[in-house]
């Protein structure tokens, strides 16, 4: 047993702290996070996950990527960031002056209505691909007044080309999964030859392959044997429950803006809306 310090004069008091709490139970400062427009939060009592729109004096109004709004309380630590405890508060002046951008990259245009749909829409195949899409350009989509639609799979392709019968006024543009030459994909890709259509895509097996991986805090996408499901193989070597829809929901929630995303992807999209706004393309 170690003896009591001693002094000049003899052993020393020990001193110690009012506070006998152990340092793993003391609770830590919850951050402050200015709520700045775009910033996507979630509100843990009712799980409603959505992007800032607006801040004012007591509240907060979110937007989640179906368009619908909700109002919260500015509460000490009301929100999750991803995924941690934060306190939103009002973002200061200098930030509100600042021109708040969508989640595509483009400048925000504050109080701009959506567009009457044009003639011409966006196809996108596979669902999981459309809500990536929605959600990343969805506000950019809504002023240019394009409608993206569901596509289930590429082989009725021709003949849904066929009777859209694109045209100077309604362009067509289709987003193909894993369109790589000398695939099936791409020979039906190849067989769409109206000028006024545009099928372009991406080179992953699957579009959870096209946001990064540092988005979601893991190292790469994992390798996944021929013959295997590739999202259930996926789910397995990352040890997540092999429920690929919550799986695509918790890697869709990690998406914030087109930098979580592979640049593959967002040149083809780009490609695809400015190819359908061109209603005057040469």
């Amino acid at each position: 047993m170690r003896p009591p310090a001693s002094g000049p004069s003899g052993p020393r008091p020990r001193t110690y702290s009012p506070d006998l709490t152990p340092p793993w139970k003391k609770s830590r400062p919850v951050p402050e996070v200015p709520a700045e427009p775009g910033l996507v939060v979630e509100e843990p009592g009712t799980g409603f996950c959505g992007a800032v729109i607006r801040c004012e004096a007591g509240t907060v109004t979110l937007e989640d990527r179906f368009g619908k709004h909700r109002v919260f309380p500015l509460q000490p630590g009301g929100f999750l960031l991803e995924g941690r405890v934060v306190t939103l508060v009002r973002p200061s002046a200098a930030a509100l002056a600042r021109p708040a951008r969508t989640a595509s990259g483009s400048v925000a245009v504050p109080g701009a209505r959506a567009r009457v749909a044009r003639a011409g829409r966006i196809y996108v195949e596979g669902r999981h691909d459309a809500e990536l899409v929605e959600k990343v350009w969805g506000d950019d989509l809504r002023i240019e007044g394009v409608v993206v639609e569901y596509l289930e799979g590429v082989d009725d392709l021709p003949s849904l080309v066929a009777s859209f019968a694109p045209g100077p006024d309604a362009r067509l543009g289709v987003l193909v999964d894993h369109l790589v030459p000398g695939t099936k994909e791409w020979r039906i890709a190849q067989a769409v030859t109206s000028e006024h259509a545009l099928v372009v895509g991406h080179p992953y097996i699957d579009i959870w392959e096209a946001v990064k991986p540092s988005a979601l805090g893991i190292a790469g996408w994992p390798k996944v044997p021929r013959g295997q499901d590739w999202k259930t193989g996926v789910c397995r070597a990352l040890g997540w429950p092999e429920n690929t829809g919550a799986a695509w929901q918790g890697i869709l929630s990690r998406v914030r803006s087109y930098k979580d995303l592979e640049p593959q992807l967002l040149g083809r999209v780009e490609e695809l809306i400015d190819f359908v706004t061109d209603s005057d393309g040469a």
